[in-house]
C-alpha cells in the first residue's frame, strides 16, 4: 500500500483510499488533523502531534511547531525573534535548533511529524507502510524537494513521488464530479500562499501556472492579531505581553483561537493575563479583517501574475477551490470571490483536500485507479552561466513536467581541456540576478581551437520536480553529470520579489544582457582578427594592416561603453575592414585543403 501525506506547516495528515473513497488516519484526539508539533522532554523520546501540543504554551523553548517554513533555508533567509525555540547554532546554509543540549535541522523535525503519521496509519491499517506520496507547496524549490525526500527517508518511508498541493487539491475535487474547464486552486495555509491554474479535461489535469508567496499564511494572521492585542494590552495595563517567551507565545496561542472563533461568531470576548493583570475586551469578525487586511492584500499580486502567466482573464476561470485552513474565513472568501469574480468551491473540507488528493495520487501509482493523468509545472526558469555573465535558460517557467531539454555550447579559450558549468535558477537575464543551483566541472576534453568542442548540456527534471543535468563533449565523449544536492532554500524576500523582479527591470535586464553579449562577441572576433593576422601576414596588401588595427583599437576603447549599438557598430566596421583579407585568407586555405587531390 502506498499512502498519501500532506506534510503540512500547521497540521499534517496521513491516507489512503479505500471502497474507492479517501480514509484519513485519526490521531489521538479522533481528528485526522495531526499537529506538526514535536516536543522534547527531558527523558524519553519525543512527543509528536496532538500529545506535544499543549507544551507550546508551558515549555514553548523545547517545543518545535512550524518547522515546515525552516526547511531548505539559512538564518539569513528568516528573522529568529519569530520563534520561540534557539536557532543560534544556524548557519547561511542550514536551520539548526538547539533543544536540551542537542541540535536538529528541520529535516530531523519532519521525520519524527512523518514517523508519526506512519505509526498510525499502520496501527489503524494493519499493513506495514513503506511508500509514501507527500506533497509540498508549489513554491519548493529543488533543495526544498530533496529535504522533504531525506525527511521521508529518515522516517523509514519511500517517497515515491511529491506532488505539489494545489495539484493534489485538484485531483481530489476531481473524484467527486468530472471537471472541465479552467480551475484556479486558491491554497493559502499556515505557512504558504500557492496559487495554481490547471487544465482539466477528460480526465487530463495539466497545470498551466504556478505562483505564490512561501512566506503568507494562518500563521502571519496570528502575528498580526497578536500585535493588535499586544498594543491594546500595552495601553490599558502598562504591561507587555510580548517581554518574555512565555507570554509571547501564549499571547500568539490566544490570536490563533480567537480567529478560530470569530470564522464562526460575530464577535468574541477576548480575555488575557499578563503578570496578575486581566485584560478583557469584545472583538468582532469586522475588525480581525482590518487587522489582517494588509497581509491578506499580499496575495493579489501572485494571482494577477499567474493569470498573467496563463494568459487568462478573471471571467475565464469556470472553478475556484478553496485550500488550506486559512480559507476557512469568511473575509478570505470575500477576497478570492472579488479576485475572480465568482463564488469558490468549498464543498471539501480545506483542510483534508490535500492529503485527500495525495492518497487518490497514491492509489493511481499503485494501479488500481485509472482514467486520470497529472501533468505538473516547474515553477521557476532554470539555464546556465555563458560568457559575459549571461544567463541562458534551458528549461523556461512553467514548463511541463517530467521534463528534459538540452542546449549545445562551445568554448570560447583555444585549447581549454576543462568546461566549468554554474547552474542557476531565476527570470532575469544575467546570473548575477539570479540564484545560484550548483556548479560543477566537464574535466578531461582534448585540447582544441576555441569554438570547435560541441557541448551539450542536457537538464532533466523528474516527477518529483528533482534536477538532474548531464554535460557532454560529443566530440571526445567526455561527459559529467550532477543531481542537485540539497543547499538552501530560497529567502522569503527572493521568492516574493522573483517574478516582480523580472517585470520591473525587463527593459534593464535585456539592455544589460545585449551589453554583455556585445562585448563578448567583439572580444571574441578581436581574437580571432589577431590570430589571423599574425598566420595570413603575407596575404595583406600595403596599408591593410594599418586599417584593421585602427578599426580593432576602435572597438576595443569602445568596451567601456553602455550602448550595445555603439559596439555592434565598430564590430560591422572591423568586419568591413577585413572583409577582403578574410576572403584572401579562405581561398588560401581551400587551397591547401585540396592540395594534391583532383576533381
Amino acid at each position: 500500500m502506498i499512502v498519501g501525506i500532506d506534510l503540512g506547516t500547521t497540521n499534517s495528515l496521513i491516507g489512503n483510499i479505500e471502497g474507492g473513497r479517501p480514509r484519513l488516519y485519526k490521531g489521538e484526539d479522533d481528528s485526522p488533523l495531526v499537529p506538526s508539533i514535536v516536543h522534547f522532554g527531558e527523558t524519553g523520546p519525543p512527543a509528536v502531534g496532538v500529545t506535544a501540543k499543549p507544551f507550546r504554551l508551558s515549555d514553548p523553548i523545547n517545543t518545535v511547531s512550524s518547522a515546515k517554513r525552516l526547511v531548505g533555508r539559512g538564518v539569513g533567509d528568516i528573522d529568529p525573534r519569530g520563534f520561540p525555540y534557539d536557532l543560534s547554532r544556524s548557519d547561511e546554509k542550514t536551520i539548526r535548533l538547539s533543544v536540551r543540549g542537542k541540535t536538529y535541522t528541520p529535516v530531523d523535525i519532519g521525520a519524527l511529524v512523518l514517523a508519526k503519521l506512519k505509526l498510525l496509519a499502520q496501527s489503524q491499517s494493519g499493513q506495514k507502510i513503506e511508500k509514501a506520496v507527500v506533497t509540498v507547496p508549489a513554491y519548493f524549490n529543488n533543495s526544498q524537494r530533496q529535504a522533504t525526500r531525506r525527511a521521508g527517508e529518515l522516517a523509514g518511508l519511500e517517497v515515491v513521488r511529491i506532488v505539489n498541493e494545489p495539484t493534489a487539491a485538484c485531483l481530489a475535487y476531481g473524484l467527486d464530479r468530472k471537471a472541465k474547464g479552467t480551475i484556479a486552486v486558491f491554497d493559502l495555509g499556515g505557512g504558504t500562499f500557492d496559487i495554481s491554474l490547471l487544465s482539466v479535461k477528460d480526465g487530463v489535469f495539466e497545470v498551466l501556472a504556478t505562483n505564490g508567496d512561501t512566506a503568507l499564511g494562518g500563521d502571519d494572521f496570528d502575528l498580526a492579531i497578536a500585535g493588535k492585542l499586544r498594543a491594546m494590552i500595552q495601553t490599558e495595563t502598562g504591561l507587555d505581553a510580548f517581554s518574555s517567551i512565555e507570554t509571547k507565545s501564549r499571547l500568539r496561542v490566544a490570536a490563533e483561537e480567537l480567529k478560530r472563533r470569530c470564522t464562526d461568531e460575530t464577535t468574541d470576548l477576548f480575555i488575557f493575563a499578563v503578570n496578575g493583570k486581566t485584560f478583557s475586551r469584545e472583538v468582532s469578525r469586522a475588525e480581525i479583517a482590518v487587522w489582517v487586511g494588509p497581509i491578506l492584500e499580499r496575495a493579489r499580486t501572485p494571482v494577477v501574475n499567474c493569470l498573467k502567466d496563463a494568459g487568462l482573464k478573471p471571467q475565464q476561470i469556470t472553478d475556484v477551490i478553496l485550500v488550506g485552513g486559512s480559507t476557512r474565513s469568511p473575509f478570505v472568501k470575500e477576497f478570492v470571490t472579488s479576485l475572480f469574480l465568482r463564488e469558490p468551491i468549498c464543498s471539501l473540507n480545506p483542510d483534508e483536500v490535500v492529503a485527500m488528493g495525495a492518497a487518490v495520487q497514491a492509489r493511481i501509482l499503485e494501479g488500481k485507479l485509472q482514467g486520470m493523468l497529472l501533468l505538473d509545472v516547474t515553477p521557476l526558469s532554470l539555464g546556465i552561466e555563458t560568457m559575459g555573465g549571461i544567463t541562458e535558460k534551458i528549461i523556461h517557467r512553467n514548463a511541463t513536467i517530467p521534463v528534459s531539454a538540452s542546449s549545445t555550447f562551445t568554448t570560447s579559450i583555444d585549447g581549454q581541456t576543462n568546461v566549468s558549468i554554474h547552474v542557476v535558477q531565476g527570470e532575469r537575464e544575467m546570473v548575477a540576478d539570479n540564484r545560484s543551483l550548483a556548479t560543477f566541472k566537464l574535466s578531461g576534453m582534448p585540447p582544441m581551437p576555441a569554438g570547435i568542442p560541441k557541448i551539450e548540456v542536457e537538464f532533466i527534471i523528474d516527477a518529483n520536480g528533482i534536477l538532474s543535468i548531464r554535460a557532454l563533449e560529443l566530440r571526445s565523449a567526455k561527459a559529467a553529470t550532477l543531481s542537485v544536492n540539497p543547499t538552501y532554500g530560497l529567502s522569503d524576500a527572493v521568492v516574493e520579489d522573483q517574478l516582480l523582479q523580472s517585470f520591473e527591470h525587463a527593459e534593464a535586464d535585456y539592455a544589460a544582457r545585449f551589453l554583455a553579449q556585445a562585448r563578448v562577441d567583439a572580444d571574441q572576433i578581436i581574437r580571432a582578427t589577431r590570430k589571423s593576422l599574425r598566420s595570413g601576414s603575407n596575404l595583406l596588401k600595403p596599408g591593410e594592416a594599418d586599417e584593421i588595427e585602427k578599426a580593432i583599437s576602435n572597438l576595443e576603447s569602445s568596451l567601456s561603453q553602455t550602448d550595445h549599438k555603439v559596439i555592434q557598430g565598430l564590430i560591422e566596421t572591423l568586419n568591413q575592414a577585413t572583409r577582403g583579407f578574410a576572403e584572401r585568407l579562405l581561398n588560401q586555405s581551400v587551397n591547401d585543403a585540396l592540395k594534391g587531390e583532383s576533381l
